[in-house]
């Protein structure tokens, strides 16, 4: 006879042992292939036209001479390799495909972490998703718009009568390497408000930082970005935007976190305490012990002679 199968019921907190961690992990991630992989196959028939996408900020050249003759105006653009073209569109489309998937997966993501969150740490985690998608998109935009003038500036130190040969790889590369780097920066602002949120920075201690914070996003940008100072400054301002941006969500939340909770001591000032106790109009006499059996008598008072 066969038993009928019950799922056993959920812990409303998310707790669960090790194995079924284990394997909630498993079925998440196999979820999320299920919908990369469909995709990584239909990318694979577009997948020319991405390649062509991404390396179009390449000044190309017809032949090597002309690429010598104009001393590193443009590049030979190549595949090395028997194996590199097909290399290059399973890149391609691997790439194409997690972009496309992206919400499948972060939503597996969501799903396997949110079970252990609690109310108000899903409604961040959310907030968080929703202002941080946009955020990163812009970032990447920002990067696409700068390519083209970063790999003018890296082609202008050419030696003269020399070619580049520019990979297709290598464009493929330096796209996601720049994509990631700017989505992830324009990420500052969320790490702050969140740093905030938790208690962790203060909005005035983050504006009390303001000069070091520009001169390390100017570093920053420097190092990210190639030798080009327009690239640079194209990073460096909107994070400086975005910066302040957090100084001022901060400033606000303090404010209305002080509003709720009263005013704040000083670290050397103390409270006043209320030593006044409660329900005093209605306090009760404290009966007096009983007398213990062998002690009660009539000289003894609650059963205590005056030598004990």
């Amino acid at each position: 006879m066969l038993k009928s199968a019950r799922k056993k019921p959920r812990d409303p907190e998310g707790r669960m042992p090790l194995v079924e961690h284990l394997r909630e992990l498993r079925n998440r991630l196999v979820k999320a292939l299920l919908a990369i992989v469909p995709l990584t196959i239909l990318a694979l028939f577009f997948a020319k036209d991405i390649a062509e996408f991404i390396s179009a900020p390449v000044p190309t050249c017809a032949s090597e001479s002309e690429a010598a003759a104009q001393a590193g105006r443009c590049a030979v653009l190549s595949q090395v390799g028997l194996t590199s073209p097909f290399s290059t569109y399973m890149k391609v489309s691997l790439m194409a495909a997690l972009v496309a998937a992206a919400p499948v997966w972060l939503y597996q993501l969501w799903a396997f972490v949110a079970p252990g969150l609690h109310r108000h740490e899903k409604k961040y985690a959310l907030s968080v998703v929703g202002i941080g998608t946009p955020l990163f998109l812009l970032g990447a935009y920002l990067a696409h718009w700068i390519l083209p003038f970063a790999v003018k500036t890296l082609l202008g130190f050419s030696i003269s009568g020399s070619v580049n040969y520019i990979t297709v790889d290598d464009m493929i590369d330096i796209s996601v390497k720049m994509t990631l780097a700017f989505g992830l920066a324009f990420q500052l602002p969320i790490v702050l408000a969140l740093l905030n949120i938790g208690g962790v920075l203060s909005g005035q201690r983050m504006l009390g930082w303001w000069r070091p914070m520009v001169m390390i996003i100017a570093v920053f940008s420097a190092v990210v970005t190639p030798t080009d100072p327009m690239s640079m400054i194209a990073l460096a301002v909107p994070m400086t935007a975005l910066y302040f941006g957090a100084v001022i969500f901060s400033l606000i939340n303090d404010r209305r976190r002080g509003r709720a909770q009263g005013p704040e001591l000083s670290d050397d000032e103390a409270s006043d305490l209320d030593l006044t106790p409660e329900d005093i109009g209605e306090v009760e006499a404290v009966p007096a012990p009983r007398a213990l059996p062998e002690q009660a008598s009539a000289e003894r008072v609650n059963g205590y002679d005056d030598v004990t």
